[in-house]
């Protein structure tokens, strides 16, 4: 069996294609975007990669930098297109499945090819493209459009096949599954409840992430209830660190920042939420956040956005968790974090029946057969 993955390069979407690694199958990945070098991290793969250019002429990255608008006139005439390059590597390959990993940047750029194809098509909706798809620029007719080319759906979330189906799909469901394929639970580095003196928040603040509401209830909490406490922020936007810097309060507290630009390895952001009593993200618009799921396989105390309830699909408040009813509430985010802080009793709870729901709902090695088996499943239908 031939599988032609569509995706950009995502850390996410490398952890589901390893899932496929000893299925016997061959997998393809077209990178719809062409960003960067080939990835080390699924080398088993077959990537098709630097399609792109033409030319990848001298000072190519110097003019693109200090020159935008003379870079984007060169670029012009110096790409191939997305759509004959597609066409031309399923022409290539003559792949039996075609699996596109979101909508906006991976699907609707090849849809005019698969509308004019037959071959079987699994559509893994990710993140915001089914919840906030207008707000992308989207419209309703390409959004129905291609619903109706995707034979098969995948979802991170129930609510997202509920919002699918109310806007056209009518074709065959294949589940619910976590969009990295699965959590790899490192019990190894889940420190005890008395042994965590971490407050994790997600620095995301780029339109649809809201973390600069979080640092603002952060000055809205008793600065008492932070004794020895140290606060982590992962991939956080600029106007983050700005935020603290500008910040003569925010900046007297114990904070670490590590932006977004940086990468860190997903085994040593596990080993942080293993250290830490609560893990805060918050945002207006998200799939089932892979962040929420890890933290909460770590032993974290979830503090956590439900837009278009989606996060109460795994979190019940005031129960495992808090949900975050308006995301641009800073005074109830600070409730929610003050009142954490209060309750060891819950905390320890939620601490230890979130392990045990992570590791029964969304294991890596129980979810690897049943996605093998998903491929199986369409591939033996289309025969």
């Amino acid at each position: 069996m031939k599988i032609l993955m569509v995706a950009i390069p995502n850390h996410h979407f490398f952890q589901w294609v390893n899932q496929l690694e000893q299925s016997g199958y061959e997998v393809y990945w077209f990178d719809v975007t062409d960003g960067g070098p080939k990835s080390s991290k699924i080398e088993w793969v077959t990537q098709i990669k630097g399609w792109k250019l033409k030319w990848d002429f001298p000072f190519r990255s110097t003019i693109k930098k200090y020159l935008p608008n003379l870079y984007k006139n060169i670029q012009k005439i110096n790409e191939n297109s997305v759509l004959k390059t597609f066409q031309s590597t399923i022409d290539h390959i003559q792949p039996d499945i075609i699996h596109c990993f979101e909508m906006q940047l991976a699907g609707l750029p090849i849809l005019p090819i698969m509308l004019q194809n037959k071959i079987p098509f699994i559509y893994s909706s990710w993140g915001s493209d089914v919840f906030y798809f207008e707000q992308l620029g989207v419209s309703k007719q390409a959004l129905q459009q291609f619903y109706a080319r995707a034979n098969y759906l995948i979802t991170d979330c129930k609510r997202d096949y509920k919002l699918v189906l109310k806007n056209g799909f009518k074709n065959q469901f294949l589940g619910v599954f976590p969009g990295n394929g699965g959590l790899t639970i490192q019990t190894s580095k889940i420190k005890p409840f008395d042994n965590r003196p971490l407050i994790l928040i997600k620095g995301y603040d780029d339109g649809v992430g809201k973390a600069s509401k979080v640092l603002d209830a952060l000055l809205l909490v008793s600065k008492d209830l932070f004794y020895n406490k140290h606060i982590v922020i992962y991939s956080a936007d600029d106007v983050i660190q700005q935020q603290i810097k500008a910040s003569e309060k925010l900046s007297d507290f114990n904070i670490t920042v590590y932006s977004r630009h940086k990468f860190i390895q997903n085994t040593d952001l596990l080993a942080v939420m293993g250290q830490s009593c609560i893990h805060i993200a918050n945002s207006i618009s998200d799939g089932m956040p892979n962040a929420l799921l890890e933290a909460m396989s770590m032993g974290a105390f979830p503090i956590q956005s439900n837009p278009g309830q989606v996060t109460e699909e795994v979190i019940t408040n005031n129960s495992n968790g808090y949900l975050i009813n308006n995301p641009l509430d800073e005074t109830e985010i600070a409730c929610h974090i003050k009142n954490a802080l209060q309750n060891d009793n819950l905390r320890q709870q939620a601490q230890n029946f979130n392990i045990d729901f992570i590791q029964e709902n969304y294991n890596r090695v129980t979810l690897q057969s049943k996605i093998e088996t998903l491929y199986q499943t369409v591939y033996s239908a289309n025969q």
